[in-house]
């Protein structure tokens, strides 16, 4: 069985494990932690979606 990701789907992935990672190693208390992920999510998609904009208004 394949598992097959948009380019979306791959980044949402990305965003969630890399905002895991970056919230543990971050931060020291389990409120921060969990806050500084959920910033670093909303950052990692808002950045994805910005640039796809980006480059689709290039590409135009």
């Amino acid at each position: 069985m394949t598992v097959q990701l948009t380019h979306f789907s791959a980044a949402l992935v990305f965003a969630l494990f890399a905002s895991i990672v970056f919230g543990i190693t971050h931060r020291e208390t389990t409120r921060d932690m969990l806050r500084y992920g959920l910033y670093c999510f909303a950052m990692f998609l808002g950045g994805a979606l910005v640039a796809g904009w980006a480059m689709w208004l290039v590409r135009r």
